[in-house]
């Protein structure tokens, strides 16, 4: 399949290696080329335009920060809505608000095109591994022919409908409750502390019971270790996606009471100048406010 790669970030390089190495022909685009470097490598042609990534694909991917990034690389007359092909499909794997999601998506369709949402949930290292879960959302057989690619970078797929919003939905409310697992965790290893409890001792009480998925695997063990220096999502991004998803909450009348405690704890951090930390850094501010180092 010949593919197009818009955003090689952290996740983006992983998962644009994993749509190179099953075999697609593929060419990428980065505002940085050295972060391009390895895929070339490998054998990925690089680009210098957004338009040029979009020449002759039937699939072109963008896996970007943030909804700003997302409508700077779609717009204007070099960008994905102006350069794609009519009946190629442009897959937003990323995590966007649904408002732009919304857009995108009548976009594409006035230009003859296909959008599907299908963001992904994993950290880079498992984007790396292939063993990203992916929610896609959109027309069945756009959804239909993207699944070599989605099998290329996921371990699973879920499907998430025929609205790509929808699968937008899906993803932040995953990240909801993920941001809420961690202000959880944050509290309960400040209490145990306060206690003179090492906080193994919870951590080990936690992922060996009831608790032993891999989200409270990995965050108890960053928040144990106190090891917010290698992020695998920052505060900022965190932060990013809490008002999103309070923005999908407030749209549609839902109320959101947890969402305001985890959104405070990602402000406080990222007050304290620890934006660019793991997002797990929210337990740090739970502990200064129980009055711990």
């Amino acid at each position: 399949m010949k593919v197009g790669f818009i955003g090689l970030g952290r996740m983006g390089q992983g998962m644009a290696g994993r749509v190179l190495g099953a075999g697609h022909d593929l060419v990428v685009y980065n505002r940085t080329r050295a972060k391009a470097a390895e895929l070339e490598k490998a054998g990925a042609r690089f680009v210098a335009t957004i338009a040029a990534a979009c020449a002759d694909r039937e699939v072109v991917i963008t896996m970007l920060a943030d909804d700003t990034a997302l409508a700077a690389v779609t717009g204007g007359d070099g960008g994905v809505l102006a350069a794609l092909a009519k009946g190629s499909i442009h897959v937003v794997m990323g995590t966007h608000g649904v408002d732009i999601i919304r857009s995108l998506t009548h976009g594409h369709a006035s230009a003859g095109q296909v959008l599907i949402a299908a963001p992904v949930f994993g950290r880079p290292d498992v984007a790396a591994a292939g063993q990203l879960g992916i929610a896609p959302a959109g027309p069945a057989r756009a959804v239909e022919q993207c699944q070599p690619l989605f099998e290329a970078i996921g371990r699973r797929v879920f499907d998430a409908g025929s609205e790509p919003a929808g699968a937008t939905a899906v993803k932040l409310a995953n990240n909801f409750v993920m941001g809420c697992a961690i202000e959880a965790m944050g509290e309960a290893f400040a209490l145990i502390r306060k206690y003179g409890v090492p906080p193994s001792a919870l951590y080990e009480v936690l992922t060996e019971g009831s608790f032993s998925a891999p989200a409270y695997k990995i965050y108890g063990k960053l928040i144990a270790d106190q090891s917010y220096e290698r992020p695998g999502f920052t505060a900022n991004l965190g932060l990013k996606d809490a008002n999103l998803v309070m923005a999908a909450a407030n749209a549609a009348l839902v109320p959101l009471p947890s969402a305001s405690v985890y959104r405070d704890r990602l402000l406080g951090a990222i007050a304290r100048g620890n934006g660019e930390r793991d997002w797990a850094v929210i337990a740090l501010e739970q502990a200064r406010a129980s009055g711990l180092d």
